[in-house]
């Protein structure tokens, strides 16, 4: 189509979306015809007001096999605008080794941050023909006067530089008493990639010496002997992760931080996965990973290398925990080697399970990629949906769309999601009421091209768990004692004002994160006639140690309320809970609390996206009422009108609205709704039919993997 009719595409598209997908198509025309007037195109997109194309002609550049696009892309590692930076470190990485571009790369190395990791990255690709010149650089850079933290970096860098002049530079950093712990530990976690007698006899030496560094450099012999032998049990062996949560089975820590509801699903699901198996039906073991420290890295490890069957739990060491998911990018070569490191120690992986487009997901696939193992990608349009979301209410605009996408690395993310999706041997994929075209429009997949490798499965709960909060809130309504977790409720609503404590409860459960809607939710509430109607309770968030997001969000909501007037007016916000303790809450808002909250409560989910809504899903098998959005998957189960109530949560006034109509349901004499609301989810919705779901998929993808090996083997 030529460059000039790609351009004008992108910049006529409809939607952000749609010009983010145009931007593949600039970048086709300009390595099609990298010549002068291609060149111009690009500059002037470079200086002009739209940010979409101006990112589309940085990753334009580095198609064009040109000289001339070649330095101009250089050029812009100085760019004024952080997210042109950005965007020129990444796009280096597709381009050969440019020697003039090396020190800004380091430069923004030891800057760290997104960033550090995108030029480390770069770096990381360029030292497999360049290998020399980057480590006489990274050498000179680690010379200079530098933070613990930066030098730390640069280590980890040249650690990644895997020609011979980095050994001695690492083992003198790992053996240097002198130097900060976080700048040992770089060397020391680098030093387990190489097979060096010398490397060797220094971990081993470190580790006799015990401490934090001796336990790192224990895991970093692992990592350097050679991978234990594949074993040949019957039974799949399958992996799933999810980095940001600290996931056991207990569920202690659901809602805090990014401990959500993939959390509980992942250790369900790894429960139910298993519990098939046992009775004859596909997966073995599931290996469940998520973060850790390094103390418990290292029983983790004897506990996955010895476990041949059953729902295991292994720990990616990791020194500090990022404050969010979006802070943890600069985390991925530690990642991936806590990836490797299990994944080498469980001995037979036959699938790997992704879901997020996140660090956790981009580190486990370079692995995948190194040991052979098939992987299966739970696609959403994410972060797809929060762009559209956000363009139609008037917060994201293609003007300023550059300063959004440097915190929330949005171009990042939807192009990790192609990645990841491109890659898989099979794609997940959540129902939604226009699936096919929605994944069309949003992320550029066409679900009608090989059906057989894409599968739409539902997620589901665990009605156990919802049955005996269910029976217990029952008894409890009708006299009985109270649990240690109704006790825990009845004394948090103690705190409100006499006339208060007859109302219904309102409640929501989840992360205290901008996508979850809390503070909008108590907007909504607190300036309408919601307030004199109901009491509001938001579960979810670390209170004691909150992190970045959690702060930004409870800082929004004492802006509403403070924090000395939120009893008197009816707001309890008490952290997150484990799993059970707000299961018997929700079922308490069924049939309430007596002398503390009336029956006939609503759940409210007010994100601003849900790709399918847990949370809801059991509020929905505990016979409430539920008000959620109207996109995504909420759509596609929530009977609007009569099980709930959908809304476009981004409108205060309609979500309001929706929510006096759930109370008015609530209270309605309607003896069969909840029982119908139970159905729904036993039918359709449960953690077992999850499971049965995708142990097909899983032993699809492991004949397919068995047959291509075989097929490779021929020509051995």
């Amino acid at each position: 189509m030529g460059i000039q009719t790609a351009m004008d595409r992108l910049t006529d598209s409809a939607t952000i979306v749609a010009a983010l997908r145009a931007a593949d198509d600039v970048a086709f025309e300009a390595g099609r015809d990298p010549g002068l007037r291609t060149l111009r195109v690009l500059q002037a997109a470079l200086v002009g007001d739209d940010d979409i194309a101006a990112i589309a002609a940085v990753h334009a550049l580095a198609e064009m096999h040109d000289e001339a696009a070649a330095r101009l892309l250089v050029s812009l590692l100085h760019d004024p605008r952080a997210w042109i930076v950005e965007h020129a470190a990444w796009a280096l990485s597709r381009r050969p080794v440019r020697a003039e571009a090396v020190g800004r790369l380091i430069a923004l190395v030891i800057e760290g941050g997104f960033a550090g990791m995108l030029a480390q990255h770069t770096i990381e690709k360029w030292s497999v023909e360049g290998g020399d010149l980057l480590a006489v650089a990274l050498e000179s850079a680690a010379l200079g006067v530098l933070s613990d933290d930066a030098r730390a970096r640069i280590v980890e860098t040249l650690g990644l530089v895997r020609v011979p002049l980095t050994l001695p530079l690492l083992r003198r950093a790992a053996a240097d008493a002198g130097q900060a712990a976080s700048v040992r530990g770089a060397a020391v976690a680098a030093l387990g990639q190489r097979s060096d007698a010398a490397a060797t006899a220094l971990l081993e030496r470190l580790v006799s010496d015990g401490g934090s560094l001796g336990a790192l450099a224990r895991l970093s012999l692992i990592d350097a002997e050679p991978a234990p032998p594949a074993s040949d049990d019957d039974g799949l062996s399958v992996a799933q992760l999810f980095l940001h949560a600290d996931i056991d089975p207990s569920l202690a820590t659901a809602g805090a931080g990014d401990n959500g509801g993939i959390a509980t699903l992942l250790v369900r699901l790894g429960d139910a996965l298993v519990a098939r198996g046992a009775a004859g039906d596909g997966v073995r073991r599931v290996l469940t990973l998520s973060r850790g420290t390094v103390s418990e890295a290292g029983p983790d490890l004897l506990h996955v290398a010895g476990t041949s069957e059953g729902h295991v739990y292994g720990r990616i060491p990791l020194d500090e925990i990022p404050p969010s998911s979006s802070a943890a990018w600069p985390l991925r070569v530690t990642v991936r080697r806590g990836i490797r490191r299990l994944l080498r120690a469980a001995g037979r992986v036959d699938v790997l399970h992704l879901r997020m487009a996140d660090v956790g997901s981009l580190a486990a696939a370079d692995v995948a990629r190194e040991l052979g193992i098939p992987t299966v990608f739970t696609v959403a349009p994410d972060p797809h949906s929060v762009i559209a979301s956000l363009e139609r209410s008037g917060r994201l605009t293609r003007t300023d769309f550059g300063a959004a996408d440097a915190s929330e690395h949005y171009w990042f993310r939807a192009r990790l999601v192609q990645s990841l999706a491109a890659s898989a041997s099979h794609s997940v994929l959540f129902p939604r009421p226009d699936l096919v075209t929605d994944m069309r429009e949003l992320v550029g997949m066409d679900l009608t091209a090989r059906p057989e490798r894409h599968s739409v499965v539902a997620e589901g709960v665990d009605l156990d768990v919802v049955d005996a909060a269910v029976a217990t809130a029952r008894r409890v309504a009708a006299g009985a004692a109270p649990t240690a977790a109704l006790a825990e409720l009845g004394e948090l609503l103690s705190l409100l004002p006499p006339e208060r404590r007859g109302l219904p409860l309102l409640v929501s459960v989840g992360r205290l994160n901008r996508v979850k809607g809390m503070a909008p939710l108590v907007r909504t509430w607190a300036e309408s006639a919601l307030a004199d109607a109901a009491n509001l309770l938001v579960v979810g968030g670390d209170l004691a140690a909150p992190s970045d997001e959690e702060r930004e969000q409870l800082a929004a909501i004492d802006a509403i309320i403070a924090p000395a007037d939120r009893a008197s007016r009816g707001l309890i916000v008490p952290g997150h809970r484990p799993n059970g303790v707000a299961a018997e809450w929700l079922a308490a808002a069924r049939f309430g609390l007596p002398g503390f909250a009336a029956a006939g409560g609503a759940y409210v989910c007010a994100s601003v996206k849900e790709e399918f809504g847990l949370a809801i899903l059991e509020a929905m098998a505990t016979g409430l009422v539920v008000v959620a959005p109207d996109a995504g998957g909420p759509a596609t189960y929530v009977v609007d009108g009569d099980l709930g109530f959908l809304a476009p949560t981004a409108d205060p006034a309609r979500l309001g609205e929706a929510i006096t109509r759930a109370l008015a349901r609530a209270a309605e004499p309607d003896a069969d709704r909840a029982e119908r609301s139970y159905r729904l989810v036993a039918e359709r919705f449960t953690i077992q039919g999850m499971a049965a779901t995708l142990a097909p998929v899983y032993a699809s993808v492991t004949r397919a993997e068995t047959a291509l090996r075989r097929a490779a083997e021929l020509l051995a």
